[in-house]
């Protein structure tokens, strides 16, 4: 048992080396700072698996944030046995990302971004609420300005339909924009997380590509994740 038990755990560490090594085999030219395909996971909907990994219970959350996701969260969290979440996301429904980063913040568990695993946009909300943060070497925070203008063919619509339109559309964006930044603002300040991150890196990122400017994502190094607070353990 003990033979089995040492062999599944060297297989699991060999696979997230090998993952850890593929993020940076190609580096993405459009977000140099970036691996070309990061490990995040390519689950419809965020999948929670209790495991036991080095002696100790971990709940693995793996897949897009949809907007369903909370009620399998906290039936995942009724397990009092877990001690640690890991997290690999492309993201999701950013709303949904801030509830369910405040509803781990309650139950005071530690969140961690393994090795070869790689977490991004509203994945950050869920790694926020750990009361105790971690990203292993070879683990991806990666962030971007979160949008309201993504949907190019609706905005294209409201064009299309006349200036009035128009206009109306530019408001409702710079009001659904300025109530999002407060959001982000408050859940820093609350998970005790530097503002400057907003501030500094992911207000800065292009909302979308366009032909002069294609970068749109931004992996935080060892040191920024230091400096904006976003690992308080080591």
């Amino acid at each position: 048992m003990i033979r089995k038990l040492a062999s599944l755990l060297a297989g699991v560490a060999l696979l997230a080396g090998q993952a850890a090594m593929a993020q940076r085999a190609q580096m993405d030219p459009d977000n140099p700072t970036c691996p070309l395909n990061p490990n995040v996971s390519n689950y419809r909907e965020m999948r929670f698996t209790a495991q036991e990994v080095n002696g100790r219970k971990v709940l693995l959350a793996e897949g897009m944030i949809d907007d369903n996701l909370i009620p399998r969260l906290e039936a995942a969290l009724r397990d009092d046995t877990i001690e640690e979440i890991w997290l690999r996301s492309p993201g999701g429904n950013a709303r949904i990302g801030n509830q369910a980063g405040r509803l781990i913040r309650a139950t005071s568990l530690p969140t961690r971004i393994p090795q070869g695993w790689a977490c991004f946009s509203a994945c950050n909300f869920l790694f926020m609420g750990g009361a105790l943060r971690f990203v292993d070497p070879g683990g991806l925070f990666m962030v971007h300005m979160f949008t309201h203008t993504a949907n190019r063919e609706a905005i294209r619509q409201e064009v299309a339909q006349g200036e009035q339109n128009t206009i109306g559309l530019i408001g409702e964006i710079e009001q659904q924009s300025a109530l999002l930044a407060s959001e982000d603002n408050d859940f820093l300040i609350r998970m005790g997380l530097s503002r400057a991150l907003l501030t500094e890196v992911m207000y800065r990122q292009s909302a979308v590509q366009d032909e002069h400017n294609r970068s749109t994502r931004r992996c935080l190094t060892q040191a920024e994740l230091t400096r904006y607070n976003v690992i308080n353990a080591h």
